[in-house]
């Protein structure tokens, strides 16, 4: 008799979970990929790490495009839609403790991740979806795991900013700081990160606005 094998429990991270991991058990492998017909933007408000609830900071969150359509008339690249982060693999023995360690994580900080799942919720806002992610193969983009699933932002979330004028969201940013540290140190590690998975990696508005904050510390001060 011929014993079914267990697939892997497969995460993708697209905010903190790039350059922040702190599970590593049963971890086997990680690789760099993208995903298609979404945006990865500051528009989740951070009241208990990057800001206070008196100013909360910004954190990324992904939308759909097609939902992004809708709050993107202040977002100077609207056509945007792929996002880059980092596919964890980690052995099935290990999955019921990863997805406890990765849902405190996401109830904690409001980061989005990406996980294989069996199962469709609703939650906190986001919706669990399935969808493939890809990477750059022999110069074509191709798709390297299928059915991953994928929590994503709704626009009736309530920590939802909506679309932020670079200038006003670049300034805020730079500006907060939280329990966790400076608002802009959030943003600088994940626009590095973003920028070392490879070279194909992309992503103009994280990289617009990394610019942006980086002038406001030439010009008023890295406090």
């Amino acid at each position: 008799m011929t014993i079914p094998q267990i697939p892997p429990f497969t995460v993708f991270g697209y905010g903190s979970l790039i350059f922040k991991v702190r599970y590593e058990n049963g971890l086997v492998n990680h690789s760099p990929g993208f995903i298609k017909g979404y945006v990865r933007r500051f528009s989740q408000m951070s009241h208990h790490h990057r800001g206070t609830p008196e100013n909360p900071g910004r954190a990324v969150t992904l939308i759909h495009k097609e939902d992004w359509d809708h709050y993107s008339a202040s977002d100077p690249y609207p056509d945007d839609d792929t996002v880059w982060g980092i596919a964890y693999t980690i052995d099935p023995v290990h999955e019921k403790e990863a997805r406890a360690y990765l849902d405190h994580r996401e109830r904690a900080s409001h980061s989005m991740i990406l996980l294989v799942s069996s199962n469709w919720q609703h939650k906190n806002g986001y919706t669990l979806e399935t969808m493939d992610i890809y990477d750059i193969v022999d110069g074509e983009a191709r798709i390297v795991i299928h059915n991953c699933h994928c929590y994503v932002g709704r626009p009736d979330n309530p920590a939802f900013t909506g679309s932020e004028p670079l200038d006003k969201l670049s300034h805020h940013i730079w500006q907060s700081i939280g329990p966790s540290g400076r608002n802009k140190d959030y943003l600088y590690q994940l626009a590095e990160a973003v920028h070392k998975l490879s070279p194909a990696s992309r992503d103009a508005h994280l990289f617009a606005l990394e610019a942006r904050v980086r002038e406001l510390d030439s010009k008023l001060g890295d406090t």
